[in-house]
């Protein structure tokens, strides 16, 4: 596809509502038509915005936790439904891009995913976070490889990352593997102090010098009100404050725009995509920088599933999308994966 020669990009740093999945939407929805009437050709919201980032599983202890975390079950996202349906008819409507962070709803799990949209409404990625990070993993289920995916859109070519996975080295490395033009980063924010802030500057200014691409950046806030209701132990309050880090970065590692790290607000800059040659040219970290024939990277990008038929009844109708033979590739797939869980491989490739 034909990449464009500036996109105009923004990063909203912006509140839940912590009562309702449909009160977050408005404000995600509203969001979009301001970004969008300032020019964005691209927002960014941050990780697990709808209906919000259970703050509380940082705080309470597991025994206290669920009705909470029965509550976030309740308001969570199915995709699709009439949530994506309103997301996916805001980015038609204005002509913009929209990557978007959920607590995803599978039947009796919940999932932090990341969804984005193209300009013409269509949800071109959904992925989810593949391994959540200490107190997530009392939320949310593991996702799978099949997400590590970037995908073309109206403003060029788009790779996710939800917020601690940018410390996996591998998962980045598929991204830019498969040359992302903007990379989405999304982190929940007001959590842990300022060392958060300044680790996830870090963090993304990294990826964007060694992927050569520019990261949108886009982290939560939560008033004060709000953190007394999630804890009134004003200790435990401190640790939901701060980590507030709203950034767009260039290929060249720079702050395109003044990050936000308080408050609410909508940060928007111009990204010319020129750059991403221009720090390529010097450094490619998949291309002339690299040695595949030294260090490569292997993915496992099947979609895990929790059951397969080893010797699916030929009275069905083959699914679409079957082989001929009238087997599923995509069961067969998920098929040979068990059969690598259960039995040791050892794969050898020629040198």
């Amino acid at each position: 596809m034909d990449r464009k020669n500036t996109v105009r990009a923004a990063a909203a740093q912006i509140a839940p509502d912590l009562t309702s999945r449909e009160k977050t939407l408005a404000r995600v929805l509203e969001t979009i038509h301001d970004a969008a009437a300032n020019g964005a050709e691209l927002i960014v919201f941050p990780e697990t915005l709808v209906p919000w980032y259970p703050y509380f599983s940082f705080v309470l202890p597991p025994v206290l936790s669920g009705r909470e975390h029965v509550r976030l079950y309740e308001e969570a996202v199915a995709v699709p439904s009439a949530t994506t349906d309103a997301v996916a008819s805001a980015a038609r409507e204005h002509g913009i891009v929209v990557a978007l962070g959920v607590n995803e709803r599978d039947h009796g799990t919940l999932y932090n995913s990341q969804i984005v949209f193209d300009a013409d409404g269509r949800m071109i990625l959904k992925r989810r976070k593949i391994t959540p990070t200490f107190h997530e993993r009392m939320i949310w289920g593991q996702g799978d490889a099949s997400g590590l995916r970037v995908v073309d859109s109206k403003v060029g070519r788009i790779g996710a990352l939800a917020c601690w996975e940018h410390y996996n080295p591998l998962a980045r490395y598929a991204l830019m593997a498969q040359h992302e033009d903007i990379h989405i980063a999304q982190f929940p924010g007001s959590m842990v102090g300022q060392i958060f802030a300044d680790q996830m500057e870090v963090t993304i200014r990294h990826h964007a010098l060694e992927s050569g691409c520019f990261v949108v950046n886009a982290t939560g806030w939560l008033s004060d009100e709000q953190i007394v209701s999630i804890t009134p132990d004003q200790g435990l309050q401190k640790a939901l404050r701060g980590g507030c880090m709203t950034a767009i970065i260039s290929p060249e590692g720079k702050h395109l725009a003044d990050p936000i790290t308080e408050g609410e607000g909508i940060l928007i800059a111009d990204l010319d995509m020129s750059l991403i040659v221009k720090r390529k040219r010097m450094m490619d970290s998949v291309g002339h920088y690299a040695r595949p024939e030294l260090l490569h990277l292997v993915i496992d990008d099947r979609p895990t599933v929790p059951m397969v038929a080893s010797h699916p009844s030929s009275s069905h109708i083959a699914p679409t999308g079957s082989n001929t033979d009238g087997h599923n590739e995509h069961t067969d797939a998920a098929f040979d994966r068990n059969a690598d869980q259960r039995v040791a491989v050892l794969r050898s490739t020629a040198g």
